[in-house]
């Protein structure tokens, strides 16, 4: 049986214990609180609920038919590692609370059951779940406070303001922009601000997932469903139950895989691959791509449902071309950062260095300005100045054209993948044949042999401007 979808952030607690009156006492005093109620009369019927339902908490007996409860809380803990378990005991000075503590039972209460207590104890549990999930968060937090959104542009207050509208929201968010814009870091800030926040934060990078495993990645297996299958595995929406699932790269995802990703979206439901049960998670879905989804729909590669479902507020990672105010500020955060990770004492950095990244065009955008700064802590002396920065980074003459990328040429790019070496190559050589005909529009689509029209939405595509700015290139009479 599928189990109707719940109300999101809504605890699930599962009861189990052979007393009738015992589970319906429990289940008046748990629901008065606002939460949602499972029963089971016996562990062998408690299982198949831990293993199909995310649960948040288990209310288990002791002394249980068949299976006992310490059977149980084992194979509970076994299946859920950080789900909390409370024993019920008729005696709360036997041998079994003793061993039910050291198992990992986070509290007991005994029989008859008495009100107060059960809800001292039920909030206890629930409290010291959540505060170990905000510590967690705030440690891996800690330890990546070199990942943080900076920069004081006009473009990157505008995507603050947009974060700050849609985090509290329950809306689906679809970030757009190059590669290495830092795509990751608005999802991660989206989380953050949210009434999420205190749950986990999961990535799936779909681009480096094989097709064949991607559904197995998201949704999990069940053991011998393929192989290799050798055991359970929860998938990612699992993981993420109560938090965010943030999907980067959702361009590269195949059409299969795509197809249970709506379903998740459309009913809160999913299904391990090799199982026909279908649970219920509570996860919040952002997506992230640099590729044009629009045009990967019209080709057939990508649902145009599931991109609706998707593109709820899509929010666009500027590329650093069109927030160069923010490379100085960028800059002297990573070549600190990169300091402290090669056990370097922080390099004074001469302010002509600075104004010399300030005129490169960045087409690697952040990670290649990252990239960059980490090479200049490595091979400068004890300082670094503007004679440590490579050549190639910096501004071109007047009127010198971009040169002509070529086997010689591609180191310049850094390590990215073919699409994304595609694109790069593709928008330096439009912007050389741009600038060779003084951004002549027409002329430069002559020599590209292309249409003024699609020639535009090259431009459009690419950020490209006569300035290397973001400003818009001159419109051509008639």
């Amino acid at each position: 049986m599928i189990p109707l979808l719940m109300e999101p952030g809504k605890p699930i607690v599962l009861v189990v214990d052979d007393e009738k009156n015992i589970r319906r006492t429990l289940r008046m005093v748990l629901e008065a609180e606002g939460h949602e109620v499972r029963e089971a009369e016996s562990a062998e019927e408690a299982l198949p609920l831990l293993e199909t339902e995310p649960v948040d908490l288990g209310i288990f007996d002791v002394r249980l038919p068949g299976m006992d409860g310490l059977a149980l809380l084992a194979r509970a803990r076994d299946l859920w590692r950080d789900l909390p378990v409370i024993v019920i005991s008729g005696h709360a000075e036997t041998p079994d609370v003793v061993e039910a503590m050291r198992r990992g039972a986070v509290d007991f209460f005994s029989k008859p059951v008495d009100r107060d207590r059960v809800l001292v104890s039920v909030r206890n549990a629930l409290a010291r779940r959540t505060l170990e999930g905000r510590v967690q968060a705030l440690s891996a937090r800690e330890h990546r406070f070199d990942d943080e959104m900076l920069g004081e542009s006009p473009a990157m207050l505008r995507l603050r303001e947009d974060i700050a509208k849609v985090a509290p929201t329950q809306g689906r968010v679809l970030v757009l922009g190059e590669s290495g814009t830092g795509k990751e870091l608005i999802a991660q800030e989206i989380h953050r601000q949210s009434k999420r926040a205190a749950g986990p934060f999961v990535k799936v990078n779909c681009a480096a997932i094989p097709s064949e495993l991607i559904e197995s990645e998201l949704f999990g297996h069940e053991k011998g469903s393929f192989s290799g299958a050798a055991a359970r595995r929860r998938g990612q929406f699992e993981v993420a139950h109560g938090g965010t699932l943030f999907l980067d790269e959702i361009g590269d995802m195949s059409l299969a895989a795509q197809a249970k990703v709506l379903r998740a979206l459309q009913t809160g439901e999913v299904t391990r691959v090799g199982s026909e049960k279908a649970f219920t998670v509570d996860v919040r879905v952002l997506a992230a791509t640099n590729k044009e989804l629009e045009a990967e729909v019209r080709e057939g590669t990508f649902r145009e449902d599931l991109y609706f479902r998707l593109n709820v507020v899509p929010l666009r990672a500027p590329p650093l071309r069109e927030r160069l105010e923010d490379v100085p500020l960028l800059a002297e955060r990573f070549l600190r950062l990169a300091c402290r990770d090669n056990g370097l004492k922080p390099k004074p950095v001469e302010p002509a260095v600075y104004a010399q990244l300030r005129q490169y065009r960045w087409p690697g955008n952040v990670r290649e300005l990252r990239n960059l700064c980490e090479r200049l802590v490595i091979m400068s002396g004890d300082r670094v100045t503007a004679a440590d920065v490579p050549a190639d980074v910096g501004p071109r003459p007047a009127g010198a054209a971009a040169p002509p990328p070529g086997p010689g040429d591609l180191s310049r790019y850094g390590e990215v993948g073919l699409r994304e070496l595609r694109d790069l190559v593709e928008r330096d050589y439009i912007l050389q044949k741009l600038e060779e005909h003084d951004w002549n529009i027409t002329q430069a689509a002559q020599a590209l042999g292309v249409e003024r029209t699609n020639l535009h939405k090259k431009i459009k595509q690419h950020g490209l401007s006569r300035t290397a700015r973001g400003a818009a290139p001159p419109e051509e009479p008639g």
